[in-house]
């Protein structure tokens, strides 16, 4: 296998993670499929993933998703020297309707680190930036426009949900009485710093930030995360061709459930991984982010 450095463009930093596990299960594909195939990277970010699969198997056809504008324009550039082996479409992977049968479908549900490094898109409180959250920014609703709009219930049942959070009612209060009594927040490290002070004090220093939860709840809310997931994994056995392969690396327990419950259930596929894999002990250490990669793979029955 031909390993693929950290990806850089322009705006785009990122790290692809279990490149070498997403490599190798390609390989288990029938010879047919591997040499006149299509591959569908529908979460095709920095065009990490994408860069070595092309690299690797010289025969295959990739097409490319993303919602992410900005992703879009990396995986151009990062993958314009395969020419016409690559087609990149900017879209949300439960939008797409392919025209071909598909060899191998990879889903890499996690926020990619240039979404999560640059202050301005608000997914993270590493440093200060808007509440916004969206992953296409060119559409939809931001995370601090949710907060004013729910009422203090629905939002404690919505950190509860999405973020598996045990505080979601002290938080879900403390975030309406601010917004009652100081106004909208001014960004991510002063809502950041609100959820924080509702944990009790000796929690406060743990190794996962108290507001991770809850930012991750509301990340999830708006972009529709979830649901987009589960009309993605009814719709895209659909898209394999006999003998056909899916791969989802997913980075936190619901996504992980929806996925396992999918591939267990469905008699369209067969399950590959009794458990998922995972990183090993070299790429955690290498690449923090890889720690929460759980991969699943599935195969079309012929």
């Amino acid at each position: 296998m031909q390993e693929e450095p950290k990806i850089v463009t322009s705006k785009f930093k990122h790290t692809p993670v279990l490149l070498k596990e997403v490599i190798q299960a390609l390989g288990q594909l029938p010879n047919e499929l591997l040499k006149k195939g299509h591959i569908l990277d529908a979460t095709i970010g920095g065009g990490g993933h994408a860069a070595s699969i092309l690299k690797n198997y010289p025969n295959i056809h990739l097409i490319g998703l993303d919602q992410d504008p900005i992703a879009i324009t990396a995986a151009t550039e990062r993958l314009q020297t395969f020419d016409a082996r690559v087609k990149i479409i900017q879209s949300n992977f439960s939008d797409f309707i392919p025209e071909e049968k598909i060899s191998f479908i990879l889903a890499d549900l996690g926020v990619s680190s240039p979404q999560i490094d640059e202050a301005e898109r608000g997914f993270s409180f590493r440093l200060d930036g808007p509440l916004d959250m969206r992953m296409n920014q060119e559409n939809g609703q931001k995370a601090n426009e949710l907060l004013e709009k729910m009422n203090e219930k629905d939002l404690a049942n919505l950190i509860y949900q999405y973020g598996e959070e045990r505080f979601s009612r002290r938080i879900a209060k403390r975030i309406k009485q601010d917004l009652i009594t100081k106004g909208p927040y001014k960004g991510t490290l002063s809502l950041a710093y609100a959820i924080a002070g509702c944990y009790p004090p000796k929690m406060r220093n743990n190794r996962i930030h108290p507001a991770t939860r809850t930012f991750q709840a509301l990340r999830i809310t708006i972009n529709n995360e979830l649901e987009v997931l589960k009309n993605f994994l009814n719709e895209s056995p659909n898209w394999l061709a006999p003998g056909g392969m899916i791969g989802i690396i997913s980075f936190h327990s619901l996504e992980d459930r929806l996925v396992k419950t999918a591939f267990n259930n469905d008699e369209r596929l067969e399950k590959l991984t009794r458990k998922p894999i995972i990183a090993n002990e070299i790429e955690s250490k290498l690449n923090p982010r890889s720690r929460s990669a759980k991969f699943r793979l599935a195969k079309k029955y012929p």
